[in-house]
């Protein structure tokens, strides 16, 4: 991963954040890297002590926890202009990381270190506010995760799952496979198989291979 020039950091503070205010952007500039980011590197991981906040200025970050035996369970996503609210918390606490951040395509993350999180809670509230919205988005989608998880069966999880992949991806067909879809819900790749071909014949998907077309 190389860094970028300062210059570009601003382009996409401009691009991604331009509601921070002038005296933030500027801030901003002097002190974050900009991170190319290759499709399946992780950027965070459990145990690790947190370095940077990262903000996505291009592509898609998945976060997830990982257990014992290698299976894992799906937190949330960081879209551009998303901020990882878990990396904030570590960071002002100096506590290590419960999750993993996996790119799921190329990303480019503006790189914030640590040492200045205090500094632009306290003298900045254009980033005091985005801090306290990207909270309150990540326990909104948390929320929500758990509903699914709790009160749906596996149909109304997954129809829900890929509705939100869709959704994020700003067009109707995906590249994903079954056993990527099937860790993330933490079911079996023959279950997820089997209620894809469901709604296929429901009309709802079109299957191709390694991709998912959205039909409704």
């Amino acid at each position: 991963m190389d860094n970028a020039n300062t210059g570009t950091v601003r382009h996409y503070i401009e691009t991604r954040f331009p509601f921070f205010e002038p005296a933030l952007k500027d801030k901003i500039e002097e002190v974050a890297l900009l991170k190319h980011i290759p499709a399946g590197e992780l950027i965070m991981r459990q145990g690790q002590y947190i370095k940077y906040t990262v903000l996505v200025a291009e592509g898609v970050v998945k976060l997830y926890r990982e257990g014992d035996d290698g299976e894992e369970a799906f937190i949330y996503h960081l879209n551009p202009g998303q901020a990882c609210a878990l990396s904030i918390i570590c960071a002002a606490k100096q506590e290590t990381s419960q999750v993993l951040g996996k790119a799921l395509e190329d990303t480019v993350a503006i790189m914030i270190p640590v040492s200045v999180i205090d500094e632009l809670m306290k003298n900045y509230k254009s980033w005091y506010y985005f801090v306290l919205e990207n909270y309150r988005d990540r326990f909104d989608e948390l929320l929500t995760l758990l509903d699914h998880v709790m009160f749906k069966g596996m149909d109304e999880r997954l129809e829900f799952y890929l509705s939100n992949q869709f959704s994020q991806a700003g067009k109707k067909d995906i590249t994903i496979t079954h056993q990527q879809i099937a860790n993330d819900l933490n079911t079996s790749r023959e279950v997820v198989s089997r209620l894809l071909k469901k709604m296929e014949t429901d009309k709802k998907v079109r299957l191709n291979r390694n991709a998912i077309e959205w039909l409704k």
